[in-house]
């Protein structure tokens, strides 16, 4: 029988979306653990610290004082009031209770803003390498990605890349500040030039602000703080990178009309919101005092001071991340195919890593490290190469 007409086959939509590779990385880290072999891992993409315990202790509040129940759709109240004095005040963003929802996840909200805005044959500008998912988010809605070199924007100008790559087609910028994989910050005169390309060709700019909190050298600018951009943003925000809350799965994001009423389908007709004692978590979250991110950065700094010194030491060139917890290595003089680099680390120095093609193809002939994780980790990884390399 035909697969064509065959009931059991996936939507068409979802033939151009793919798995993580890093979840192959894992699988070949777990044999060489099983093995018996010491893996020193810097393929994660997590923060290394707990979540702090006034978070944790407002869950169990929460669960005390019996708030289990459905809370709104889009949040609850005292939450989105919170978040969104939250971004007047540390993102200049002008939101209210109304342009805010609460999320399971940024994902969820990333998810939600393509879906919302997309359609078949649209094209998505994105500044390249990128976070690997956003492909495939962007396939999902039979849309495609289009890659803008971020060095060739830096160097050249933002407004005669961008319009390279522009086409009758194009409908949106995904613009992500602090960088994943890079750690690169856009600096308030790159941000505002994007925000005069997207006002100029009339388009709409998804902000992945996942990293907002983790910058070390610069200022994190929020898109849709800039004249005539929060109309024209969905901007994407996390707790589990400020506040060590992966596993909670709880984001958020912030848009005007039509985007919100989008968003706030796309999230009902899937998880219908988020856990609600979780909630209450998070608003403890936003609640911190931002001095508490003085002593988490100053953590990430030694460790990334430390990873980036040892690998320039050992000739791989890498300038200092300026936010996020990655550095994005040059490593040509292993391999410039960087999967054979990633396999070549592993199988010689037990250094699990990611290649950097899989952050699109201008991350070729890199290799991703994390430096969220111990110091020891990181001593010992970088031992390991000198011994083996």
């Amino acid at each position: 029988m035909s697969t064509a007409s065959s009931p059991f086959r996936l939507a068409a939509r979802l033939d151009a979306v793919g798995f993580s590779d890093i979840v192959t990385i894992r699988n070949r880290i777990m044999k060489l653990r099983d093995a018996g072999a010491a893996v020193y891992q810097f393929e994660g993409g997590e923060p290394f610290l707990n979540t702090p315990e006034h978070i944790k202790e407002a869950m169990t509040r929460a669960l005390s004082e019996n708030k289990t129940r459905y809370a709104p759709s889009s949040g609850v109240p005292e939450l989105r009031a919170a978040i969104a004095g939250k971004l007047r005040q540390r993102n200049r963003v002008p939101a209210f209770d109304k342009d805010v929802i609460v999320l399971n996840g940024g994902m969820q909200g990333l998810f939600g803003a393509f879906q919302c805005v997309l359609n078949r044959g649209d094209e998505v500008l994105v500044f390249s390498p990128y976070w690997t998912p956003i492909k495939d988010l962007i396939a999902g809605c039979e849309a495609s990605i289009v890659l803008v070199p971020t060095n060739e924007a830096r160097r050249e100008g933002f407004a005669e890349t961008l319009a390279r790559h522009t086409t009758p087609r194009t409908r949106a910028i995904y613009f992500n500040t602090p960088q994943n994989p890079t750690g690169v910050v856009f600096t308030r005169e790159e941000t505002s030039a994007v925000a005069r390309f997207a006002r100029e060709r009339d388009l709409v700019v998804f902000s992945d602000e996942a990293y907002e909190d983790l910058v070390y050298e610069g200022e994190h600018v929020s898109i849709a703080s800039l004249e005539g951009m929060f109309e024209r943003t969905i901007s994407c925000f996390t707790l589990s990178k400020s506040y060590s809350m992966t596993g909670w799965r709880i984001g958020y994001a912030a848009a005007a009309e039509p985007w919100m009423t989008g968003l706030r389908k796309t999230t009902l007709y899937s998880t219908n919101g988020v856990s609600t004692p979780t909630q209450w978590a998070a608003l403890a979250a936003i609640s911190t005092p931002t001095d508490f991110f003085d002593g988490v950065r100053a953590e990430y700094r030694e460790r990334r001071d430390l990873l980036v010194g040892g690998l320039n030491e050992l000739g791989f060139a890498c300038a200092p991340p300026a936010g996020a917890f990655y550095a994005f290595p040059e490593v040509s003089r292993i391999s410039r195919d960087s999967r054979a680099a990633a396999d070549s680390l592993l199988e010689r120095a037990q250094v699990a890593t990611v290649p950097g093609v899989v952050f699109g193809a201008h991350g070729e002939s890199h290799l991703r490290f994390s430096f969220s994780t111990s110091l020891e980790t990181i001593r010992d990884g970088l031992d390991s190469m000198r011994r083996q390399l």
